[in-house]
């Protein structure tokens, strides 16, 4: 009966014990400088990462991949289109895609007029 006693007053200090207790509350409070902000909106414009790029046409040809940065520009104005040249071809480039992501979905919509088109990212001379 004694042990019955002990483990029955155990219990109900537990009890007793856990209702008093309380989580501690705070209140963070943070103060920085205005030029943080500033700095912030700053780093939105500048290009710091590196853009996806979808090639969509390449020839020797530079009047042929003109031709085809017009057409492509008559089916699809939302992205700049761009004619670059790489030795020995021309190549149009579309798009300064932030994510590989966003390069996909641009790529399906292009892939239904143009099935040879790639997603890549352009070497810079910093690579």
């Amino acid at each position: 009966m004694k042990l019955k006693y002990k483990s029955l007053c155990l219990v109900i200090l537990g009890f007793l014990l856990t209702a008093a207790l309380h989580a501690q509350q705070g209140e963070v409070n943070i103060s920085q400088d205005s030029d943080i902000d500033k700095l912030l909106e700053f780093k939105k414009d500048i290009k710091t990462s590196k853009v996806y790029k979808i090639q969509v046409y390449q020839s020797v040809d530079p009047d042929k991949a003109q031709r085809e940065k017009s057409n492509f520009l008559n089916s699809y104005d939302q992205w700049p289109v761009e004619i670059v040249w790489n030795t020995p071809n021309y190549k149009v480039w579309v798009g300064n895609f932030a994510t590989r992501l966003e390069a996909e979905r641009a790529g399906v919509k292009i892939k239904k007029q143009y099935m040879n088109a790639i997603i890549f990212q352009p070497k810079t001379d910093k690579d």
